[in-house]
């Protein structure tokens, strides 16, 4: 009996062994799987922000796009040429202008604006306007909306270089200007 009873012994112990050692494992998979589906979730929130932006970038361009596709079809719509002058001389640009429509502006080879100040863009309808401040891109680059000037035919467009936030007349040095109409 002693014989029998020593097996059983073995059995059993092998046996809860055996659970015991299939437990651990488990275990140990089990946690090192949720630490990779762990890291995997934030990864995949991480791209799907980013992928986010960027569709609402994209939406951006899309509706800028629109908007000049617009001004181009309406037979009212000028062009017009803006050339650099002062720390902007080798700046070009250009202002597709509608009336009653209001227009978009192009600039490029601007150089970024120094800190503390931005870019300003002036109506001339008699006395400058405010038509809003802008920032240049890495490439020198930029597009700005432009609403309609209420207080009659707009003459030409001028761009200078403000402090931050923009002013409600211009002060700073010129750096892009259109001719009269």
């Amino acid at each position: 009996m002693s014989d029998r009873s020593g097996w059983i012994r073995w059995a059993v112990g092998t046996a809860v062994a055996v659970v015991a050692a299939a437990g651990f494992t488990g275990a140990y998979v089990a946690a090192r799987y949720e630490a990779i589906l762990g890291r995997m979730a934030r990864e995949t929130s991480v791209v799907k922000q980013r992928v986010e932006r960027s569709e609402a970038v994209l939406r951006e361009q899309l509706a800028a796009y629109r908007a000049v596709v617009e001004l181009l079809r309406d037979p009212a719509t000028r062009i017009v040429e803006m050339r650099g002058a002062g720390s902007g001389a080798g700046a070009t640009g250009r202002v597709l202008w509608n009336e009653t429509a209001g227009g978009q502006v192009f600039v490029s080879g601007l150089p970024p604006a120094p800190p503390g100040t931005t870019y300003e863009l002036w109506t001339i309808a008699g006395a400058p306007r405010p038509a809003g401040v802008f920032k240049v891109d890495d490439n020198g680059r930029a597009t700005h909306r432009v609403a309609p000037v209420p207080d009659g035919p707009v003459k030409a467009f001028t761009v200078t270089l403000e402090a931050e936030g923009g002013l409600p007349a211009p002060t700073g040095p010129v750096v892009l200007t259109s001719s009269s109409k």
